[in-house]
């Protein structure tokens, strides 16, 4: 009895902070983004079958292949076919919960100034407390909680994978609020680990391909801090699902500040060095190593051909959510025959392929 009451006791906080969780998201951001995109997420998800609706006289920017050229050969006029879409979307959240994930130098408060947060992660590592500021496991759960319930509001069903040393996690697709729920109560009862193996995504995309047979939009949500060989499996899952790779990051791991001497511990195998962070040849040979790991990521994930949105742990939630609007409409603008513009070649969003 004693050994499953502290057990008992974190499913039920993990329920109550769910709920929590799900009822804010619901009060201060999807207002917002009804207001922002006028209820009308048609950029963001679309269906995957097509009925025929009707036929009317070809227009400038219609797409060639709608052209019923029977109907044209009789009429002696270029008609195309207009069809419904299938609006019913079926949704699946691959979620990466190794122990990277459990990284994060960015506190709650946006207002902070960056002076301030530079002493602030300086005393919290030298105490070794991370627990106030916002971690990449903590932005992922919140965005998969805000995805799935913009879906299962509209009728549409979502399911979830987890990988932590394996998949070990598989939540059918399923659609409703409870549902949601659900979801969010499993990401937030799984403890944070101190060490694992070594992350291999190779191994969660192979698992994925064999458990999703139906095409489905897929959510890829990541840091790809990962052993190499996953985008071959990427790849061969985005010829069959529409893929979208959410790529989590936290600005640290890009540009290391000058904190002076520091213990670094890996995430995964628990490797400590100490090293001296003032020492500015070391932070420019860390700057060096990240950003030659981001072209190799990008230039992964463009190959592989998958749209991608990059999600740092000071982002705002909206703001995420808009620029993925904003990519998926580019996309359907690209794909027929319209230009990448500028701005999504930028930092947020990495270019298509």
């Amino acid at each position: 009895m004693s050994k499953s009451q502290p057990a008992h006791n974190v499913s039920q906080r993990a329920g109550a902070g769910a709920e929590n969780i799900l009822r804010r998201l619901e009060w201060t951001v999807i207002r917002r983004l009804d207001g922002l995109l006028h209820g009308d997420y048609q950029t963001l998800f679309r269906g995957f079958g097509l009925d025929l609706a009707d036929l009317r006289e070809y227009q400038y920017h219609d797409d060639v292949r709608y052209i019923d050229w029977n109907v044209t050969a009789r009429l002696l006029t270029p008609y195309v076919r207009v069809y419904n879409e299938d609006r019913e979307v079926t949704a699946w959240f691959l979620l990466d919960l190794s122990p990277s994930v459990d990284f994060g130098s960015h506190v709650k408060k946006r207002s902070v100034s960056t002076e301030f947060i530079t002493l602030l992660a300086r005393l919290l590592t030298r105490h070794g407390d991370f627990g106030s500021h916002v971690k990449k496991r903590s932005v992922s759960t919140e965005f998969i909680t805000l995805l799935a319930r913009l879906l299962t509001r509209h009728g549409n069903r979502v399911g979830a994978l987890f990988y932590g040393d394996s998949v070990d996690t598989v939540i059918p697709a399923r659609s409703g609020r409870r549902h949601v729920l659900h979801i969010l109560h499993r990401m937030l009862s799984r403890p944070e680990r101190s060490s694992s193996a070594t992350t291999n995504l190779r191994d969660f995309l192979q698992t994925a391909f064999r458990v999703m047979q139906r095409r489905s939009l897929v959510f890829v949500i990541s840091d790809f801090i990962s052993m190499p060989g996953w985008a071959e499996p990427l790849t061969h899952l985005a010829q069959r699902h529409e893929i979208v790779a959410v790529r989590l990051y936290d600005p640290l791991e890009m540009d290391l500040p000058d904190l002076g001497l520091v213990v670094m511990r890996d995430a995964e195998t628990g490797e400590q060095l100490f090293v001296d962070t003032h020492d500015r040849a070391f932070r420019k040979r860390f700057a060096a190593v990240a950003e030659r790991r981001e072209k190799e990521l990008r230039s992964a994930l463009r190959q592989a051909g998958v749209d991608a949105l990059e999600l740092s742990t000071n982002d705002d939630l909206v703001d995420a959510v808009l620029r993925f609007a904003d990519l998926r409409k580019r996309r359907r603008q690209l794909a027929a025959g319209g230009s990448l513009p500028q701005h999504l070649r930028g930092r947020h969003d990495v270019s298509m392929a």
